[in-house]
């Protein structure tokens, strides 16, 4: 017979290793990193060095590494909703440019409105355009059963193509030759927070984390999304309509992808133009899982991945380094932590 505090010990000793195993696989991965930055021909502790200052060595790079955090967060979370309920939304980039677009037509047709009526429509539009198209996929998929991973995916490439042509033509600025639209009002640029840089879209991302874990912690959809993500057949048992959850989780992931794509034209471009993401949507994706689907996870992941981003651009200027480097770094940190926490969570 098992021994209570024995079982209890080992208990406690599992879930320190199912704590220190994603840590463990980010070190590795950094390791393995520095190895591959060896034989590029750069020396890696100066290039870990350079990473670092460049993403955190004074308040102009803090600010940088927040500022490339904040789609990536709210991207984060949205996508942290659809795989809780195991729905596969891979489209989040194009969501993220039709809530841009959606909201930049609202910058451009009531460009006198006051601040504090235009932004906030700006916000509920590039909402509601990016849940309507992601919304597209979910019925594709309920109604017509066509794979939801291809779909999403699909739906990527009309909606970029759709800006692309938006910023090209009927937008375009009458008098200008660039594929970009009119600059916003300064009613439609969201403001800066306290005379810094940094800008209020990103106390709405923060605010965002924490409705996010209320969501689905402490109310019945988000119960709900997690039966559904759990186990379908248990969920339909207990009466959950399965398909209105799916949709549902879709709707909200894609209305925060919307949402962060509006919030950045509006702040970092001031315009709509045919080139308005870093990959914002598919690193999303990864920040999500690097998250460990937790919001407090997805908003430290959101800050590793956008130091990365903000590093390798240090590492290109000072030590000509390509910045793909960090994008290898940043696909090992995932691969690796996911790894360690797929091996913690396997019990023998």
């Amino acid at each position: 017979m098992l021994n209570p505090s024995s079982a209890l010990s080992q208990s406690s000793i599992w879930l320190r290793l199912k704590f220190l195993a994603p840590i463990l696989g980010a070190v590795l991965a950094l390791l393995l990193g520095g190895v591959l930055l060896q034989l590029s021909g750069a020396n890696p502790v100066q290039a870990c060095q350079v990473m670092f200052m460049g993403a955190f060595g004074g308040t102009r790079q803090w600010t940088e590494t927040l500022l490339k955090a904040t789609p990536l967060l709210i991207i984060g979370l949205g996508m942290t909703i659809t795989f809780r309920c195991r729905v596969w939304n891979i489209g989040a980039e194009g969501q993220y440019y039709i809530g841009a677009l959606c909201g930049s037509l609202v910058a451009l047709t009531f460009p006198n409105l006051s601040t504090g009526l235009l932004i906030p429509l700006m916000l509920i539009a590039g909402v509601f355009g990016g849940a309507l198209w992601s919304a597209i996929a979910g019925l594709l998929h309920l109604l017509r059963g066509m794979n939801l991973i291809i779909c999403t995916l699909m739906l990527n490439y009309i909606s970029i193509l759709m800006v692309q042509y938006a910023a090209r033509v009927p937008l375009r600025q009458p008098d200008g030759f660039l594929p970009e639209s009119a600059q916003f009002s300064s009613n439609a640029q969201i403001p800066v927070l306290f005379g810094t840089r940094l800008h209020w879209g990103m106390a709405l991302a923060l605010l965002l984390v924490v409705g996010v874990y209320l969501l689905l912690w402490h109310t019945s959809i988000g119960f709900h999304l997690r039966v559904v993500g759990s186990r379908l057949s248990v969920a339909r048992s207990v009466g959950i309509n399965t398909s209105r959850s799916i949709l549902l989780a879709l709707m909200m992931s894609g209305g925060l992808a919307g949402l962060a794509g509006i919030i950045e034209v509006s702040y970092t471009y001031t315009r709509l133009k045919g080139e308005i993401s870093d990959s914002y949507g598919f690193s999303g994706i990864l920040v999500a899982l690097l998250g460990q689907l937790h919001p407090i996870g997805v908003l430290i992941a959101a800050i590793l991945f956008s130091a990365l981003m903000v590093g390798a651009q240090s590492l290109n200027v000072m030590l000509q380094i390509p910045a793909s480097a960090a994008q290898v770094i940043q696909a090992l940190v995932v691969l690796f932590v996911l790894a360690g926490s797929a091996l913690a969570n396997r019990r023998s």
